[in-house]
């Protein structure tokens, strides 16, 4: 299995953002996802800076894909779409069903991001039909309906699984950071750039509920698949994706690179730098938020 660096879901500044690429370069990672998937408003990276940066990947030997816009709510958004559909160096993640469309038109191989929200062998056939190459399950796939789901796959479709990070549950309209600091949405004064991981969301009694991110809506625990790696290979997946965080984010991949290898100790060496408590509980069909090792002791 290779591991993968997915899109980078939060909003840090341009000098972060190029920092942080600029020391991924050198993971062992096989492919990076590039781009803005989640916010228009969200622009201190001009597409022109996700293409520079897709070029000094691809020259790094790392396959690149750009990732789209989730949520399209304007024409301006539509033509940036529209840019990355033409563009044409790059494979593109369709992450909405508009992009399917664009991409399946211009006859772009793509992939077919976990927000199409493909639940059986017949939307995943209509997907191939159209292009698509790789597709990623919907976060809350459990192990056993995904493995009912790919012994019906078309072939040659490559599976790549969320296998690390909050999770990415909804997206609206509305920006839950902005309401927070009751701001409008078009006024947020881009109050994202203040929580670099997420803004924590707890219930009246204290309790880890949710992440805001923007119009994201997020999980409180970081989900965690390192223990699932004998599963993972079974199943016949062929990457895994590492969903990128502020801090640490090269000692995760070296986390489960040991894992990958047979190492002792990887799954404690990856909690010493998760930004919150591990969850895994979707995979094994239960609550999202629980943890499979709570439910061994």
């Amino acid at each position: 299995m290779n591991l993968i660096l997915g899109p980078l879901l939060y909003y840090w500044s341009r000098d972060d953002v190029l920092a942080f690429y600029e020391e991924a370069k050198s993971w062992d990672v096989a492919r990076v996802y590039l781009g803005e998937s989640v916010c228009s408003r969200r622009h201190l990276l001009r597409l022109s800076d996700w293409l520079a940066l897709a070029e000094q990947f691809a020259a790094a030997g790392k396959e690149v894909v750009l990732s789209s816009q989730t949520l399209i709510e304007s024409e301006s958004d539509l033509k940036m779409l529209r840019r990355i559909v033409a563009d044409g160096r790059f494979r593109v993640e369709a992450n909405e069903w508009g992009a399917v469309r664009l991409l399946s038109g211009a006859g772009v191989p793509f992939v077919a991001g976990h927000t199409l929200n493909v639940y059986n062998p017949e939307t995943l056939d209509v997907l191939a039909g159209l292009g698509a190459q790789r597709w990623l399950p919907p976060v809350e796939m459990s192990r056993t309906t995904l493995a009912a789901l790919l012994e019906r796959a078309p072939a040659g479709m490559e599976t790549e699984v969320f296998a690390y990070g909050r999770l990415p549950l909804a997206y609206s309209a509305r920006c839950f950071t902005a309401r927070h600091y009751n701001l409008p949405k078009d006024d947020c004064q881009f109050r994202c750039l203040d929580h670099p991981d997420g803004l924590a969301l707890t219930t009246r009694e204290g309790e880890a509920f949710l992440t805001l991110n923007g119009i994201q809506t997020q999980s409180a625990g970081v989900y965690s698949l390192i223990g699932e790696l004998p599963a993972l290979r079974e199943l016949g997946i062929a990457s895994l994706r590492l969903s990128p965080q502020s801090r640490h984010m090269g000692r995760v991949v070296e986390a489960f690179q040991a894992a990958l290898a047979g190492e002792t100790g990887a799954a404690e060496k990856l909690a010493r730098v998760m930004p919150g408590p591990a969850v895994d509980g979707y995979w094994h069909g239960r609550a999202g938020l629980e943890h499979s090792a709570e439910n061994h002791t």
